[in-house]
């Protein structure tokens, strides 16, 4: 269940946002300052008066010449520095991970096991995007919802973009779509779920709120619908300098429409904390390493599949993940 973030922009960053990522001129590109002229020599001979007669001449169109070369010089090393290579209008990349469990929301949906990720994200350079993604996952089997599934499959698409005249601000809405091939078993809602979000972001840090347009997931806890359940989300990205690692950062608050007693409160809120390494070089030049901590304080008897596993408890992940 991927999260579209509307923290930074890539004006495609795109683009992270690559969630997503220009150079003037002075000069010689090496940095090695103009060679300086060397004026043509006269020697006099005193055999020869005519070398004499149009010495002065010779020297007086010289000196001008130099003149004239060393002002061109001056121009081009003062001249305005080469403009910026302009933005694509079509953005095209793709992505990949291996993470040792899939968290969503703070709660587990491979039970323990590690999930296989990645999508393809197309961005416009008026700030429209479209984009898929994809994550093995084991949960609908493992609550007994499906005699069969374990792919999760998202389609999604907004527009966001930078505030006008606060370039450290920007915006996102769109509208984002889970799929999950596979067989429902008789009388359970099939979990395909659509999501409306609007998100706001400043430099590092970003707010969202989802709206769900269809039963939360096919959730009925007191058999009535869940649609038009909430999910806020606050999330920060803090950058360690120039070391390439960042803190990351989450809270989020789950209110599901229609939640009562049942077999446990449906809503809860969750967190995250950790931090993320990009590599610089190498052969693993732009992969990013993470590590985080998830908890939550949902309650455990809604969120305990079948087997017995608790996919509502606290744990720590580690993934491997790059942009394309």
């Amino acid at each position: 269940m991927r999260e579209v973030g509307a923290g930074m922009v890539q004006c495609r960053k795109g683009a992270e946002t690559n969630p997503s990522r220009t150079t003037g001129c002075s000069g010689k590109s090496d940095g090695t300052p103009p060679a300086k002229d060397h004026p043509t020599s006269f020697h006099s001979n005193p055999t020869k008066d005519t070398n004499m007669r149009y010495a002065p001449k010779a020297l007086l169109v010289a000196a001008m010449t130099t003149a004239a070369f060393g002002a061109s010089v001056a121009h081009a090393q003062t001249a305005a520095p080469a403009a910026a290579p302009a933005t694509p209008e079509h953005t095209l990349t793709a992505n990949g991970g291996l993470f040792s469990e899939y968290i969503f929301r703070g709660i587990s949906q491979t039970a323990g096991k590690p999930a296989v990720q990645g999508g393809f994200d197309y961005a416009h350079a008026s700030g429209f995007y479209l984009g898929t993604w994809a994550s093995s996952i084991s949960w609908l089997q493992d609550f007994g919802a499906y005699t069969r599934s374990s792919l999760e499959w998202d389609f999604y698409g907004g527009y966001k973009n930078t505030i006008p005249g606060a370039d450290d601000w920007s915006y996102d809405v769109g509208l984002l779509y889970y799929y999950y091939p596979g067989t429902a078993n008789p009388g359970v809602t099939k979990a395909d779920t659509l999501e409306g979000y609007v998100g706001i972001g400043w430099k590092w840090l970003s707010a969202k709120a989802s709206y769900n347009f269809k039963d939360y997931f096919g959730a009925k806890p007191i058999g009535e619908s869940t649609k038009g359940t909430w999910y806020f989300d606050l999330s920060a990205t803090y950058p360690l300098g120039d070391s390439g690692a960042s803190l990351v950062a989450h809270y989020g608050i789950l209110d599901v429409k229609k939640d009562g007693s049942g077999a446990g409160k449906v809503s809860y809120d969750d967190w995250k904390l950790g931090v993320a390494y990009t590599i610089p070089d190498g052969l693993m030049k732009g992969v990013e390493v993470g590590a985080y901590y998830a908890g939550n304080n949902a309650e455990e008897g809604f969120y305990t599949d079948l087997t017995g596993y608790n996919t509502a408890k606290d744990r720590g992940v580690v993934y491997l993940k790059k942009t394309f």
